[in-house]
């Protein structure tokens, strides 16, 4: 269905190691992209690949033959940057540490000759290294440290195509037990949206979904089934989504011609929501922190966040969690 936009890739699509969650802290899905996104190089495919079969020695060797022959370039900090989520994944917090870290300082040195988005390797490359340092931090106790530090790095990057993902990372540790965020509700599909604190008294969940995206696509039906079976509970769904700027087959769109098209495919393959209010709006996705969709939030009777998560969830998994809110 097109491209997904370079400023709000998915960081993946399929778990690396979706981990359970740390004592307090939210549900870190860590994933790898197996074939959705336009690599800039056969390098970080290639490393991913490895990585995903745990043939690290081989992944090694292919990260110096590269610096070898083309030195450190953006597309080799991009590569580096997985074995640092590989090693978090597999909860080798100082190895993580360690590539976090290695990433990160050449990266801030790329930065002084040039802008973070001149290319994509090198914003997923640093935005890689603020999320395995930030993630690393909360998994060994200092959960509050991991907050300060994303803290900050959102203020430095605010203006770039990672704020997005440090906000995700921000609310995976801190949204949890917190009201959310309002919604911008100035353009929308269905019927007219309500304030998120309008809403209370009920449980409320979020689905934020893009025209391109095919997990998207597949966890709406699931949306559409739990509604129905907590109707008797008031179980309110609502669906913002955003403009990416392209259409079918990738082709440039402005505005007034992407909304209908996305309207197209939300009839198209959400038949089951379309009585959901779904607010389209950019500045939502970056304030709920939406780089990987579809992402979930799900509000308890007080307005309060019970859940977030990035990524698809079973019938099951989510049962469980709404569960959990609607008594």
């Amino acid at each position: 269905m097109g491209r997904p936009s370079p400023a709000n890739q998915n960081e993946g699509t399929a778990a690396l190691a979706a981990e359970s969650r740390y004592p307090g802290i939210m549900k870190l899905v860590l994933v790898v992209v197996l074939g959705a996104l336009s690599l800039p190089a056969a390098l970080v495919r290639d490393i991913r690949a490895e990585l995903s079969k745990d043939n690290r020695a081989a992944a090694k060797q292919m990260m110096e033959s590269y610096k070898k022959q083309s030195g450190v370039t953006s597309e080799y900090l991009e590569a580096l940057s997985w074995f640092g989520r590989d090693a978090l994944a597999r909860k080798r917090y100082d190895q993580a540490e360690q590539f976090a870290a290695d990433t990160r300082t050449p990266a801030l040195e790329m930065l002084k000759k040039r802008k973070l988005d001149a290319d994509s390797s090198l914003p997923l490359a640093l935005g890689a290294s603020i999320e395995v340092h930030a993630q690393t931090l909360a998994a060994t106790g200092r959960r509050s440290e991991g907050i300060s530090f994303l803290k900050q790095e959102l203020a430095r990057w605010f203006a770039t195509s990672i704020r997005t993902r440090i906000q995700k990372n921000l609310h995976l540790l801190s949204l949890e037990g917190t009201r959310p965020p309002p919604l911008e509700m100035t353009q929308w599909f269905g019927p007219s949206p309500k304030p998120l604190d309008q809403l209370k008294g009920k449980p409320v969940l979020l689905f934020f979904w893009a025209h391109w995206c095919g997990d998207c696509k597949q966890q709406g039906p699931i949306l559409a089934q739990l509604r129905d079976r907590y109707a008797a509970k008031d179980l309110q769904v609502v669906a913002p989504t955003r403009f990416y700027g392209y259409v079918a087959g990738g082709e440039d769109a402005t505005p007034d011609r992407e909304k209908p098209y996305i309207d197209k495919i939300r009839r198209e393959f959400y038949p089951g929501l379309l009585t959901s209010s779904a607010p389209l709006s950019n500045e939502n996705f970056n304030i709920y922190g939406v780089s990987t969709t579809p992402t979930l939030v799900l509000l308890d009777r007080n307005g309060i966040v019970r859940m977030y998560h990035p990524g698809r969830m079973t019938y099951e998994e989510l049962a469980n969690e709404i569960d959990k809110v609607v008594r």
